[in-house]
């Protein structure tokens, strides 16, 4: 497909001896993947010539179809270009795509397409794939195979059977957790993104904002901002950040620019500070942050609470990468001994806001809780007048 696009924006192409090229990780690949559909599909275009050692395809009107690799950036620099298809881009060097291509297209204004296999977050393909999903000027399209019908079902069957389940769902699925074994909430937000519920989520002037915290000092503070909208909670932006005190949190607040009703807090907010004797509920006090504070509830029972609020959320793909990178990332490790999962999820990097988006799923709950009890109270004591 991506081949048959650049024979016929080559073509097609007005501009004055028009340059498109195919990228690969490297020169082997770009050879055997792209070579010899290249050939195929142009033989038959008068005029059309071909250098095997350059892998490129000269055409009539003087446009060129180069096929080139990522592996030396530098050996790219300083040409131009109408259009790029860009393979596998998760194993490409992201200084390619930014200090090289970037600039080759800027000038003649050409296109990118970015294709591949997800291969977990931490790469380019990853990056732009959020990008993708917050901005509108860019195309963004998802081929499951259990979607397109192009693979029978039951050789996808046999490779389940073979792979696993994770391995599958990213080389088949398109899933970006597939290599994060024992994900905790990865599916639920897999099922958000296809029913784009990932997406831009702007601040409803007409109704409050919210906020959930997970507190640390020297570990992560990480804060979640919500809207509660009928039976959806928009979460429109998220803040973390370390070694830092009450006071510039309490900054970070007083500088938006929509109003705050509630900040759920942990249970740990009563705990109390040995250097100032105060817990960190009446410090927050002193700060003009006026805390609810979430009850004391075993981790899994939070982790439960959080899995029956992600269906009603919709994320602001922009303002929250961080926080759902996190849940993405938020697992429980494997035990080889045991050959089974560990309860207590992995403390890393992506534990803090997993822990805030808790104190907002248990912090509702309770106040749900709540407020039924002041209703069946009201109701009572309406039928005794």
């Amino acid at each position: 497909m991506c081949i048959n696009h650049l024979i016929k924006a080559a073509m097609t192409c007005q501009n004055h001896n028009p340059r498109f090229a195919y990228i690969a990780p490297t020169y082997g690949q770009a050879k055997k993947i792209a070579f010899d559909y290249l050939k195929q599909y142009t033989k038959d275009i008068p005029g059309t010539k071909y250098n095997e050692t350059e892998l490129r395809c000269d055409l009539i009107n003087g446009a060129r179809i180069m096929l080139l690799s990522s592996e030396n950036p530098d050996s790219i620099r300083g040409i131009y270009l109408d259009g790029v298809i860009i393979d596998e881009t998760a194993q490409i060097n992201p200084t390619l795509i930014n200090e090289v291509i970037t600039p080759a297209l800027s000038d003649r204004k050409g296109f990118m397409i970015l294709v591949g296999t997800p291969k977990g977050m931490a790469n380019l393909f990853y990056d732009y794939y959020q990008k993708a999903q917050s901005d509108p000027k860019w195309f963004l399209y998802k081929a499951k195979a259990s979607e397109t019908g192009i693979v029978d079902k039951e050789e996808l069957d046999a490779a389940l059977a073979v792979m696993g389940s994770q391995k599958y769902e990213q080389e088949f699925e398109c899933s970006f957790i597939g290599n994060i074994q024992g994900s905790i909430y990865g599916d639920l937000i897999a099922t958000l993104d296809d029913k784009k519920q990932i997406t831009r989520v702007p601040v409803n002037p007409s109704y409050p904002v919210n906020t959930a915290w997970d507190l640390g000092y020297n570990d992560q503070t990480a804060i979640i901002f919500f809207q509660q909208i009928g039976h959806q909670i928009h979460i429109v932006d998220y803040y973390e950040n370390k070694n830092e005190a009450f006071p510039h949190y309490a900054q970070v607040i007083k500088e938006k620019d929509y109003i705050i009703e509630h900040n759920y807090g942990p249970h740990d907010l009563d705990q109390t500070e040995f250097g100032t004797g105060k817990t960190r509920r009446e410090t927050a006090y002193q700060m003009g942050l006026r805390f609810r504070v979430a009850p004391r509830m075993a981790i899994e029972d939070g982790i439960h609470a959080v899995k029956m609020i992600l269906p009603r959320c919709l994320i602001d793909v922009d303002n929250c990468s961080k926080l759902i990178n996190a849940l993405r990332h938020y697992h429980r490790k494997f035990s080889d001994k045991e050959r089974v999962y560990k309860i207590k999820p992995v403390h890393d990097w992506s534990s803090h806001a997993a822990d805030a988006l808790r104190t907002l799923a248990v912090g509702l709950q309770e106040q749900k809780i709540k407020n039924n009890n002041r209703q069946q109270v009201v109701d009572t004591n309406y039928e005794v007048l």
